[in-house]
C-alpha cells in the first residue's frame, strides 16, 4: 500500500510544485484568505471529495472515506501568509506588495492536497476516514485552529498529525519531540504615562522615557532571577515608542513585546510579575501606566505513544535520511489547540534550500527546498495509513 502511495505522490510532485508556486504568488493575510480558501474547496470539488468551506471563518474541511471501516485520522495544513514584502529573485516571486509566505504555508497546503489526492485514488483498498483540515490565520492570535475546532472539524477524529516544513534543517530529515515541542506565544503593551515638559527644565516633568528604560531593564530580571533556571522562558521588549521633538520630555512611552514558556504555572507566573515589577517602577518615578497582557497560543505539546508511532513511520520514507529529536523551539503553533482535545504529534520536516545557507522563518528572502513537500507528504501518509495497524 505504501508503495502505491509513494508511487502516486512522485507522480504529482510537479502538480505539487505548481500549486505550491501559484500560492507563493498570491498570497492573502491571515484572517483575510478569502481567495485561498476558494481555491482549495475548488481543488477537493474538482476531484468530488466531500469538502466544507468557511469552518470557523474561512477553514477547509474535506473528508476521505476508506472502503473498511477503521479509526478516523485528521491531517492538518495551515493557509495564511504574513505582512512582509517579498526580496527573493525567483519567477514565484510573491504578486501581492508587502504580503508573502515567508513561513512554508503555501508548501504546506500543496503538499496536503497532493496527498489528498493520492488517498483518495487509494481509498478503495484502505480503512478508515481522512479528515485534512485547511486551517486559516495560523501566523496571528486568536489563530484559526481555535474557532475551525469549536465549528466541529476533529468530530470523531481519533488522532491528528502535522509537520512544519523547516528551512533550517537539511532535507531529509525529520525532527520530532515528545512532550512540549513548541511555546506558549503571549503578547504584552505597557503604556508609561509620565508628565512632558521642556527639554531644558527636567525637574518639572516625570520623563516617561526613563521610566520606560528602567522598566526594560527591571523586566530583564524575571527569567534570569526569578525563573527556575532548567526551565525555560524568554521576555522579549520588541517596540519601544516615545516620539517627540529634539527638546522636549516626552509624557508617554510604550513598550510592546512577547512572553514564551513551556510550563503554564511559570507563564501565569510571568504575566502576574511583569505588572508587579512595572507597577513598582512607575510608582518610584510617580507616573501612571496601562498594562495589557494576551494570551495567545498554549505550548504545542505531543503525545508520547503517537511521537514514537511517527519515528516508526518515518523509517518507512525512503528519502528520510536523518530520524532526530528536536531542542524545544520558543515559536508559537496554534497547532496545540487540536493536540489539547484529540492524541497526535507535530513535527518538522527538513526543507533547507539546496546550495545555499537559506534564509530564517519570516525573512524578506525566505524559501524552501521543495523536494521537502514530497516528504512531508509521503511521512504524513504513511502515518494516517499506519495508525489502523496499531
Amino acid at each position: 500500500m505504501l508503495n502505491s502511495l509513494f508511487a502516486k505522490l512522485e507522480g504529482y510532485y510537479e502538480e505539487m510544485v505548481a500549486i505550491r508556486r501559484y500560492l507563493h504568488q498570491h498570497p492573502e493575510l491571515s484572517f483575510q484568505e478569502k481567495e485561498t480558501a476558494k481555491f482549495i474547496q475548488s481543488f477537493y470539488e474538482k476531484l468530488d471529495i466531500e469538502v466544507k468551506g468557511n469552518v470557523g471563518g474561512n477553514g477547509v474541511v474535506a473528508r476521505v472515506h476508506g472502503k473498511k471501516p477503521g479509526k478516523t485520522v485528521a491531517l492538518r495544513a495551515d493557509f495564511d501568509a504574513l505582512p512582509i514584502q517579498d526580496e527573493k529573485d525567483v519567477p514565484y516571486k510573491s504578486t501581492v506588495p508587502g504580503v508573502m509566505h515567508a513561513c512554508g504555508h503555501d508548501g504546506h497546503t500543496a503538499t496536503l492536497l497532493m496527498l489528498a489526492k493520492a488517498i483518495n485514488e487509494l481509498r478503495d483498498e484502505l480503512e478508515g476516514t481522512y479528515v485534512f483540515i485547511h486551517q486559516h490565520a495560523e501566523e496571528y492570535a486568536p489563530g484559526g485552529a481555535k474557532s475551525m475546532i469549536e465549528a466541529g472539524c476533529l468530530d470523531g477524529v481519533d488522532v491528528i498529525f502535522g509537520t512544519h516544513l523547516w528551512a533550517g534543517e537539511p532535507t531529509g530529515k525529520i525532527q520530532y519531540r515528545s512532550g512540549p515541542i513548541m511555546a506558549a506565544a503571549d503578547r504584552f503593551e505597557i503604556e508609561i504615562q509620565g508628565k512632558g515638559g521642556h527639554g531644558a527644565q527636567p525637574h518639572k516633568t516625570k520623563d516617561a522615557i526613563v521610566t520606560a528604560s528602567q522598566l526594560v531593564l527591571n523586566l530583564q530580571q524575571i527569567v534570569s532571577r526569578k525563573v527556575n533556571p532548567v526551565e525555560s522562558a524568554v521576555v522579549t521588549v520588541a517596540s519601544f515608542t516615545a516620539e517627540n521633538a529634539f527638546n522636549v520630555i516626552a509624557d508617554k512611552a510604550k513598550l510592546v513585546g512577547t512572553v514564551r514558556t513551556f510550563n503554564e504555572e511559570i507563564r501565569t507566573f510571568i504575566e502576574a510579575e511583569m505588572e508587579r515589577i512595572t507597577h513598582g517602577t512607575c510608582y518610584l518615578s510617580d507616573s501612571t501606566y496601562q498594562y495589557n497582557y494576551y494570551r495567545g497560543y498554549p505550548a504545542v505539546v505531543n503525545h508520547a505513544n503517537e511521537t514514537e508511532f511517527l519515528i516508526y513511520c518515518a523509517k518507512d520514507v525512503p528519502e528520510v535520511n536523518i530520524i532526530e529529536e528536536s531542542e524545544p523551539q520558543m515559536g508559537g503553533e496554534d497547532f496545540a489547540y487540536y493536540l489539547e482535545k484529540v492524541p497526535g504529534t507535530f513535527f518538522f520536516t527538513g526543507a533547507k534550500p539546496l546550495n545555499s545557507e537559506g534564509y530564517p522563518h519570516h525573512h524578506p528572502k525566505f524559501d524552501i527546498d521543495e523536494r521537502g513537500m514530497l516528504i512531508a507528504a509521503k511521512t504524513l501518509g504513511t502515518a494516517a495509513i499506519k495508525v489502523h495497524q496499531q
